[in-house]
């Protein structure tokens, strides 16, 4: 069950560390793959211009210090690694930029893509969707 889980929080790094590069190669602005998870894992997130500017940068940094990758061949196991613990850290990095409030959503985002990845590994179709902001109260 831990390796479980670390395989698919791995997974789940590496995908969302490479989306900015992927979703760009994508025609129509890709919000196919590992540029969804990105997009799920930020939904119902709003973020300040400031912020934005640090997780561009935190994105940048990370994906000029990833591997080289060649289309249709798989990385090896030493570029898997490396890629996975930047994207781990790129995760815990983006995180460290949140307020409380929106690190408690992207938590929960990021909970959820887990879980659905998870499900897509043991062959189960149900997917997960990230958690939604509550709706306002209306007075």
């Amino acid at each position: 069950m831990r390796i479980g889980l670390l395989t698919t929080t791995a997974a789940l790094a590496l995908g969302l560390a490479l989306a900015p590069a992927l979703s760009a190669q994508t025609p129509g602005g890709g919000q196919r793959g590992p540029g969804r998870m990105q997009a799920m894992a930020l939904q119902g997130i709003t973020l300040t211009p400031a912020q934005q500017a640090k997780v561009d940068s935190i994105t940048a940094k990370t994906r000029a210090q990833m591997p080289a990758m060649t289309p249709g061949t798989p990385p090896s196991d030493a570029d898997r690694q490396k890629m996975m613990s930047l994207s781990t850290a790129s995760l815990k990095e983006v995180r460290t930029v949140l307020t409380p409030d929106q690190q408690a959503i992207y938590d929960k985002n990021v909970a959820a893509i887990q879980e659905q990845m998870q499900q897509r590994m043991q062959g189960g179709a149900t997917p997960a969707t990230p958690a939604q902001p509550a709706a306002p109260a209306k007075p």
